[in-house]
């Protein structure tokens, strides 16, 4: 092969990895408008008495993201549901059907992330203020934050939880579902995803595994060494849940700690 060949092949190399680079941010782009984020693939019914930190995150028609109780005052979800004008939050049910208004739904006011824009930009948190304190008992109770030096090992077995749909494009389920999940290294889920992964995120599930998130409850956290909830869920391939594909993907929760602490301590965004 001549030069002047060689040059021309590896000016088409390079322009076929800048386009395919350029399709995945236009993925991630549409995943900021239209995808609210995951449910639960090759789950399993959630038992009765696990999880008590889960909240569904509804507007005016239903549930339309998971979340999770971190203090009596407040719950953690995505940022990006805010896209759906969330009203309210459910807790103290794995049942979506068997919801007492009275006992389990709470207004809220939203505290949006200050630096979020959109998923590619990443910072995709959000915690919601309850009108009232949530009654913690046999029901309800919070799950613990990591610590700042908390560290996920690859392959590390952690689990993941929602009310989200169980295939591409299907429709939400009623009753909570759980998934374990294996952590992805950081470094090989961004090879994975063309490096265009914003910062402070981590992967697990949808990666050498049939299971993963699906649409339907972006927000509910990744829970590791049965008692952390060190992840928020965000985004998977465009919407895709027929699984193993490329790593889904979660806001780490370990670097919002002060923004966190700081709302809960002043009791106000």
């Amino acid at each position: 092969m001549n030069t002047t060949s060689l040059h021309r092949t590896e000016y088409s190399a390079g322009m076929a990895h800048i386009l395919h680079k350029f399709l995945f941010l236009y993925v991630l782009l549409c995943l900021g408008k239209n995808a609210l984020g995951s449910g639960i693939v090759n789950g399993k019914k959630a038992k009765e008495k696990s999880m008590l930190y889960m909240a569904s995150v509804q507007n005016n028609r239903g549930h339309i993201c998971g979340g999770f109780l971190v203090s009596k005052e407040f719950v953690v979800t995505a940022a990006h549901c805010d896209d759906r004008n969330p009203s309210s939050v459910v807790i103290g049910t794995h049942n979506l059907k068997k919801i007492d208004n009275d006992t389990m739904r709470y207004g809220i006011k939203k505290c949006k992330h200050p630096l979020y824009v959109n998923i590619i930009s990443g910072n995709d948190i959000m915690l919601l203020k309850l009108s009232r304190k949530a009654q913690l008992g046999k029901r309800v109770k919070v799950i613990q934050l990591p610590s700042p030096k908390f560290k996920l090992k690859e392959n590390q077995k952690c689990h993941v939880a929602g009310w989200g749909s169980t295939r591409t494009r299907g429709e939400v389920v009623d009753e909570l579902l759980e998934a374990d999940v294996p952590v992805t290294g950081l470094e090989k889920c961004q090879k994975a995803w063309h490096n265009i992964l914003p910062a402070n995120v981590v992967c697990a599930g949808g990666y050498d595994t049939n299971n993963g998130i699906c649409q339907g409850d972006s927000g509910g956290p990744l829970v590791c060494k049965e008692k952390y909830a060190v992840g928020v869920v965000s985004f998977n391939n465009n919407n895709t849940c027929k699984y193993p594909d490329i790593p889904n993907v979660y806001t780490d929760i370990s670097k919002f700690l002060p923004w966190i602490k700081k709302i809960i301590k002043n009791k106000k965004c």
